[in-house]
């Protein structure tokens, strides 16, 4: 926790609620939507709530496991329990059939396996799979995990990430060397990311397993980050990276019609407002 300083701040968010539960929501809703670790004090600059209101409930929060106090004593992050909910979320989303329409679309195609997947940790989840008809194929079914560092879609999430959150995801374990090709100079791969930022698209070119290679774009949200990607892989004797670059369009697609899915979903009426009306 070396080095962190007090995060600047921006502008001043809402933590209101009708209920006490629905204010608890609202400031974990606060946290994670913001890319720094907080502070108490932090906190009451940017909520405008009362420090001994806040602090409290940092501690209801802190012993429900959904946010976890750092070895400094004083920056606050989502702790385990809430990074578990937000993946049971996204693996049992009621929009699964029509996401997995789109992905076999995909699939048809273009002839290769295609995936969901979005960040959690330092790794990537699948949260769905069509695979290819091909007989050559590597199996990696929804709730399948990948290192982030070696992925596709991992090194696209983590292009948008500040450095100081990217670091932090990174340090949650070393940079392990899965093939010749992988990158774990940090140094390396921070450079990486800021190409993968500039060009939009990642590639896998056997980074995690050899003669697999990968593309992967991030599907479009109303949020100005995404945590959710769509990739094409493919064994190297079938197609090269290269050829997938040449899929970008087809997979750009692909993403735009996956994020109109979630758009849809956020523009329905909710069956319960949340809406603040006072503290």
């Amino acid at each position: 926790m070396e080095g962190l300083t007090e995060p600047e701040l921006g502008p001043v968010g809402s933590v209101q609620g009708e209920t006490p539960a629905l204010r608890l929501f609202a400031l974990l809703e606060f946290i994670t939507t913001r890319d720094q670790l907080f502070t108490l004090q932090s906190l009451v600059d940017q909520t405008g709530l009362p420090k001994p209101t806040l602090h409290r409930m940092l501690q209801q929060l802190e012993s429900a496991d959904l946010l976890i106090r750092h070895s400094d004593g004083k920056h606050y992050g989502t702790g385990a329990r809430m990074r578990r909910m937000a993946e049971d979320v996204l693996l049992n989303d009621t929009r699964h059939g029509t996401r997995h329409a789109v992905l076999r679309r995909l699939v048809q195609d273009i002839g290769e396996s295609c995936n969901l997947t979005a960040l959690s940790g330092n790794e990537v989840v699948y949260l769905d799979r069509v695979e290819t008809p091909e007989p050559l194929r590597i199996h990696l079914g929804p709730g399948s995990r990948v290192p982030a560092h070696a992925s596709a879609s991992g090194k696209m999430i983590l292009s948008q990430f500040g450095p100081m959150q990217r670091e932090r995801v990174l340090a949650l374990s070393p940079l392990e060397q899965f093939t010749s090709h992988t990158v774990t100079d940090p140094r390396l791969l921070e450079e990486q990311l800021r190409q993968i930022r500039q060009d939009g698209y990642a590639l896998d070119r056997e980074e995690f397993l050899n003669g697999l290679v990968c593309i992967a774009v991030l599907v479009p949200n109303a949020s100005p980050r995404s945590n959710m990607c769509v990739a094409v892989q493919a064994p190297i004797i079938r197609m090269t990276s290269e050829d997938l670059v040449g899929l970008l369009p087809r997979l750009r697609e692909a993403a735009e019609a996956l994020g109109r899915i979630e758009d849809q979903q956020l523009s329905e009426p909710a069956p319960l407002s949340v809406a603040a009306k006072g503290a």
